[in-house]
């Protein structure tokens, strides 16, 4: 039977020029980062020091604490993300589609570049992925 591995959660929250780091699970293992890259390595060797333990022998979990607005903020810019790249694989399909049928009306692909707003290349990688599927 496989043993499981321990996991703490981590609180980061902004503090000044710092992020301020928290381990609820373990009184007393504070420490903070200039960077939020900065954060899992240096949770990792507070709580390795703390509990006497690899640093590899645990997973984190960090949860940054912002205020709702932030929060709101970046869980619509994800969305829109999201959203945007939907649109993105849609118009990829249309544009394929359209690029397709000039082809098989006998244009060349400089033309049919100029017809769809592409270029001749993106055409031939458009007309390959279309007989690959």
């Amino acid at each position: 039977m496989a043993s499981v591995r321990a996991q703490y959660t981590v609180q980061v929250e902004r503090s000044g020029s710092w992020w301020a780091i928290m381990v609820p699970e373990l009184r007393g293992v504070y420490s903070q980062s200039r960077t939020l890259a900065g954060v899992e390595p240096m949770v990792r060797e507070a709580i390795s020091l703390f509990l006497d333990v690899p640093e590899d022998s645990f997973d984190v979990a960090a949860v940054k604490v912002l205020d709702p607005a932030t929060e709101d903020a970046i869980r619509a810019a994800a969305e829109a993300r999201k959203a945007a790249a939907e649109r993105q694989r849609e118009a990829t399909a249309r544009t394929r589609e359209a690029v397709v049928a000039l082809r098989r009306r006998g244009l060349p692909q400089r033309d049919i570049g100029r017809m769809v707003g592409i270029s001749h290349q993106r055409v031939a990688q458009l007309l390959a992925s279309a007989t690959k599927g």
